[in-house]
């Protein structure tokens, strides 16, 4: 079962920690139909003590721990502050040392927003790439002139450390830990469920000390840009070992090596993802993407994209337009 906190201070942004919330529990759900209902995480939330704590929007929300009684989690998260984030800041201090031992403890920490300033405050930033609330940009610069601060992401990991820039974006971050602990049919599920129209994936938001997937086999590097810039023709695996100068069984297994996935299933990921694009950004017809994607057979596209993305490609592209603004109709 996996841990999950997040801190309260009267400050918090109620959003910042009731979505990430209610994500993770619905993938909770989904995961434990294969397990005979039995709850796959268990979410607490934290105060300086178990007493009320009424945030600045008036709301009022009871702690499940002490910040003491935490146990080692998985993952700790840092609400967004409300305004300015120093005041926050300086209530929390007796509490930071905390942020390191659960990071040291193996704990992913996530700030939203401001949080951030919270774990530069803490230590855990320096050197280290970093975002916050654009609004806060020069403030935070100024205060910690030792972090990398990244204006043009809304995601950061360095390490166990991530910081988003936004509500929206900790929805990113939580499909893709979705993703890692339940797999893929769980993280496309709960994306359709919760927003698909505005969601980017964490490879595309996130900047990263060292990028998810990233290797140092350049040979498999070269086979992979091979793959993206040849993706509307017909693709042979036995032909791309042979290009990359391997044996078909060596280049599977050094491929698997690298990237975690075989040839054909990442050769799949990529065909979905362009045509995951091209539904969202296009008028093209469901046989003209699947042509684009290399796929001849329409039949066989929806089948694979259904198994992938838990809908058909037409239902696909009615949830990401329904709620998309269309900026040539604005007056």
């Amino acid at each position: 079962m996996y841990r999950i906190a997040a801190l309260l201070y009267p400050q918090a942004l109620a959003t910042s920690f009731t979505l990430p919330m209610e994500i993770l529990h619905a993938a909770s759900q989904m995961a434990s139909v294969g397990q005979r209902g039995k709850a796959q995480l268990q979410f607490q939330l934290a105060g300086a003590s178990r007493q009320q704590v009424t945030l600045r929007s008036g709301l009022t929300v009871k702690p499940d721990i002490a910040y003491g009684d935490l146990p080692q989690l998985d993952l700790l998260l840092l609400p967004a502050i409300w305004r300015q984030p120093l005041p926050t800041v300086r209530h929390m201090q007796p509490w930071l040392p905390l942020l390191g031992d659960q990071a040291r403890g193996g704990a992913r920490i996530c700030s939203v927003g401001t949080g951030s300033f919270l774990l530069a405050e803490a230590g855990l930033l320096q050197g280290q790439p970093a975002t916050t609330h654009w609004n806060y940009f020069q403030a935070f610069a100024r205060r910690y002139p030792q972090v990398d601060l990244r204006t043009h992401h809304l995601i950061t990991q360095s390490d166990n450390i991530y910081c988003v820039g936004s509500v929206n974006s900790i929805a990113d971050l939580m499909v893709h830990l979705i993703e890692e602990w339940f797999g893929s049919n769980i993280a496309r599920a709960i994306e359709n469920q919760f927003s698909p129209e505005i969601r980017r994936s964490f490879k595309a938001a996130a900047y990263q000390n060292e990028p998810e997937g990233a290797h140092h086999d350049e040979v498999i590097a070269q086979a992979q840009q091979w793959l993206q810039s040849r993706l509307a023709s017909p693709i042979s695996m036995e032909a791309l070992a042979a290009r990359v100068d391997l044996k078909p069984r060596t280049f599977n297994r050094r491929f698997k090596k690298a990237t975690g996935l075989t040839p054909l299933a990442y050769l799949q990921h990529l065909r979905i993802t362009n045509a995951r694009d091209l539904l969202r950004h296009s008028n093209l017809d469901v046989g003209d993407i699947a042509l684009q994607v290399g796929l001849q057979d329409v039949s066989y596209f929806c089948e694979l994209f259904g198994r992938h993305c838990g809908m058909s490609p037409l239902r696909y592209r009615q949830a990401v337009r329904g709620k998309l603004f269309d900026a040539g109709n604005a007056p």
